[in-house]
């Protein structure tokens, strides 16, 4: 080191200085190297922060198209719903109005049973008795003929027993002439 101290010490006496240098190059060398990689570092960071920005942007616009998509599909869904709802509210208030009429249609088939049923029992309750009716007469009018051929066969005897042929003759005549009229 005293040895280095004399050479500078040495050469500031002459009026001349020689320059320090590190491996073979003097400090001017190192000032351009580093201002070069200065540039170059600063043009490269410069474009740097473009880049990133750059990417964040084209992050920013896909989230963005992601979001437009989710929007457009949550407002496609709701939509959907609405109508899906619509729909349904429809279809239960069809449902209803079926019941209704199904409801109201079995009631009228209920009323015309019960008033054919009562039409029917009515009719057939009229016709046997009618039919009653035509039997008591009938039975009437058997027992009447049966009655009248009895009392017949008794007056034929009791006159036959009691009448000469005069009377006989006379009620024989009598008999047809009552025919002739009844005829007639």
């Amino acid at each position: 080191m005293a040895e280095e101290h004399s050479v500078t010490a040495g050469t500031q006496a002459a009026g001349h200085h020689e320059e320090a240098t590190l491996m073979g190059f003097g400090a001017e060398t190192y000032v351009y190297v580093s201002v070069a990689i200065f540039l170059v570092l600063a043009i490269w960071l410069g474009k740097l922060p473009s880049r990133i920005t750059g990417a964040l942007d084209e992050r920013i616009a896909a989230v963005k198209r992601q979001l437009a998509e989710a929007t457009a599909l949550k407002t496609e869904a709701e939509a959907l719903l609405a109508d899906a709802n619509a729909k349904k509210a429809a279809a239960e208030r069809d449902a209803a109005a079926i019941r209704a009429r199904a409801v109201a249609e079995a009631g009228e088939l209920v009323a015309e049973a019960e008033k054919a049923a009562s039409d029917t029992i009515a009719r057939r309750t009229a016709a046997a008795a009618a039919k009653i009716d035509a039997a008591e007469r009938a039975a009437t009018a058997d027992l009447r003929a049966d009655v009248a051929a009895q009392v017949t066969r008794a007056a034929a005897a009791i006159i036959a027993a009691r009448a000469d042929k005069d009377m006989q003759n006379r009620l024989t005549d009598d008999a047809i002439a009552g025919l002739e009229r009844r005829l007639h």
